[in-house]
Formats: C-alpha cells, sequence, structure tokens
C-alpha cells in the first residue's frame, strides 16, 4: 500500500513530466512486444528464450530513446554548436546485436545450420525495440504481429498447399549391408518406397561389413520411424541409423 502511495503521489504531484510518461510508455510496450517474441522461442525450447527476448527488446528501446532524448537536450551556446545524430546509438544497436545472434547459430557434426531463424529473431526484437524507441508504436505491433504470422503459420501453409520440394523433409540413414551385391537391392527398394535419394556415400568397413550412407527426402507427413522400419526390413540390411534433419 505504501508503494501504491508513493506512485500515486508522484503523478499528482507533478513529479513525473509528459516526457517521462511517455517514455515509460515506450518501455512497456517494447515489454510486451519483446514478451511475444520470447514466448515463441521458449515454447520451441530454443537456447534464446524470454529472457533474452526482453533484455534485448527493453534495452534497444531506452538506448533508442537516449539517443533521441540527448540529441535535442545537449546544451547549446554561442561559442560551441553541436549538431548529434538522434538515431546514432540506435545504428550501433543494429550492427552489434549481429554479435550476439552469431553465437547461437550452431554447426552440426552432419554439416546442418541451425539457429539461423532464433538469430534472426534476435535481430527482429531489436528492431522492434528500436521502432518503439523511436515512437512507431503501430508499426512496431505490426512488425511483432508479421513476424509471429511468418514463423509460425506460414510454414504450415507452404507444406500443405506450396510446391513439392517444401513439403518434404530431409533424412540421413546409416545402413549397414553385409554382402556387396545387396548394395543395388538396398538402392532399388528405397527408390520403390517413394524416398528420393539426394546423395549417396558406400564406405566398406574393417569387419567386412559395407557402410551405406543415403540423404533422402520424403513426405513431411511420413514419420521417422516408419521409414526406419521401412528400410529395417530390406533384405540383406543388418543395421540401420536414422537422423531426422527437420
Amino acid at each position: 500500500m505504501l508503494l501504491l502511495y508513493n506512485i500515486t503521489t508522484i503523478f499528482k504531484g507533478g513529479l513525473l513530466s509528459q516526457l517521462d510518461l511517455e517514455i515509460l510508455v515506450k518501455l512497456g510496450i517494447s515489454t510486451v512486444l519483446g514478451l511475444i517474441i520470447g514466448l515463441e522461442r521458449e515454447i520451441k525450447r530454443k537456447p534464446v528464450g524470454l529472457k533474452t527476448s526482453l533484455v534485448i527488446s527493453i534495452v534497444s528501446c531506452l538506448l533508442t530513446i537516449v539517443s533521441i532524448e540527448s540529441a535535442y537536450t545537449f546544451p547549446k551556446n554561442d561559442a560551441v554548436n553541436i549538431t548529434m545524430d538522434p538515431l546514432r546509438l540506435a545504428a550501433q544497436i543494429v550492427s552489434g546485436i549481429g554479435f550476439l545472434g552469431a553465437g547461437v547459430i550452431l554447426r552440426r557434426g552432419n554439416d546442418s545450420i541451425s539457429g539461423l531463424t532464433t538469430a534472426a529473431l534476435i535481430w527482429g526484437a531489436a528492431g522492434i525495440g528500436i521502432a518503439v524507441g523511436a515512437g512507431f508504436y503501430i508499426e512496431a505491433i505490426a512488425g511483432v504481429t508479421l513476424l509471429i504470422i511468418s514463423v509460425e503459420l506460414i510454414p504450415i501453409l507452404v507444406s500443405l498447399i506450396g510446391p513439392k520440394q517444401l513439403r518434404q523433409k530431409e533424412i540421413r540413414l546409416h545402413v549397414i549391408v553385409h554382402e556387396k551385391k545387396k548394395i543395388d537391392d538396398l538402392i532399388k527398394a528405397v527408390n520403390e518406397q517413394k524416398m528420393a535419394i539426394k546423395n549417396i556415400r558406400i564406405k566398406d568397413l574393417e569387419t567386412g561389413d559395407h557402410l551405406v550412407k543415403l540423404r533422402i527426402t520424403v513426405n513431411f507427413k511420413r514419420k521417422t520411424t516408419d521409414v526406419y522400419y521401412s528400410i529395417s526390413e530390406i533384405e540383406g540390411v543388418t543395421s540401420v541409423e536414422v537422423e531426422s534433419l527437420q
């Protein structure tokens, strides 16, 4: 109650100017928009989640406000006339946030890249904070709305009605074949099961077996376990390792 009384006193007493209230509103809006972006990443269990998105959005907004306000409140006199760029700090945010985004981009052992969407959303959260700090509230809200639609809804629509290539997922197979002549049978069987082979690599093992590495594409609705069962039942296959890349 004491805290609420003090806040009420501040407002009634005019201790908060119109500028102060506007700054608080900007920080509040950037917090809500950063929260939305962070929740989307948090739900998907990505390395950059709620707290990081909030920090980026709020601090970007704050630095933009400081940059704009300091440009117009810097003391001027007849002897010295200093001209400052109102968005100088904002420009540094855009370039500096790239270092943070680069930290979440990972290269896996199978040469696939992950974290690009998360890095892009980090950059987006900073941009939203800058937009709010500069006073573009409607544009910032529209930007967050379009970001969520682009990340969540559009991929689903593309996977349903898009080109065939976009309705497929990539899977890596490591298949052990005991007899060399069974390799051709394996490839033929894979093609017959509507699995498109994009890349193939064959390696002789010290045990006398043969390792066949396949990179295939299948319909996105097809379960990885279904692919595993199908390959396991091919005659001549003694061992199967399956990895879904999406």
